[in-house]
């Protein structure tokens, strides 16, 4: 499995995280099938459910650093029945995605969301939460991750 391959529970956790069945409807089962979710756009209601669940990433620029979404925007996507564009999608996938792995890779969801806040030795002592916003950035936390599951010292 390469170091980007995202597995069946991992998927299954994002989605869950973005309000399971009830707010997506379907969970996809494949990253195939998630590129197709995201490409349709999530219901705007999956990034509130994302942003209430949580822990301790709450003030708003670590909202804004990890989904790309100013708080303002946030706000108004709150009551607009319209899904999310392809973008704003993507973005909120990718962050529910690295979350679920953080969350395996550490144990508990307040360990990931507490180690994406703090300076990572092998990201030059940048926070990972900062590294999202590109898609290089986004393979360099991916990699982090794979390398602290596998026990690899960084």
């Amino acid at each position: 499995m390469s170091e980007t391959m995202v597995g069946p529970a991992e998927l299954e956790q994002a989605g869950q995280m973005l309000g399971g069945r009830k707010v997506l409807k379907h969970l996809p089962a494949t990253e195939l099938e998630a590129h197709d979710l995201v490409r349709r756009g999530l219901p705007a209601e999956a990034l509130g459910h994302l942003v209430d669940a949580l822990i301790i990433l709450k003030r708003p620029e670590q909202l804004e650093a990890a989904l790309g979404v100013s708080i303002r925007t946030f706000q108004r996507r709150k009551t607009d029945s319209r899904p999310l564009d392809p973008d704003q999608s993507g973005r909120a996938w990718q962050f529910a995605r690295i979350l679920a792995r953080a969350t395996e890779v550490f144990g508990s969801q307040e360990a990931a969301e507490r180690w994406l806040e703090m300076p990572a030795l092998a990201l030059d002592r940048r926070r990972p939460i900062d590294l999202l916003s590109t898609h290089e950035g986004l393979t360099l936390v991916e990699t982090l991750l794979t390398r602290l599951d596998y026990g690899v010292y960084t």
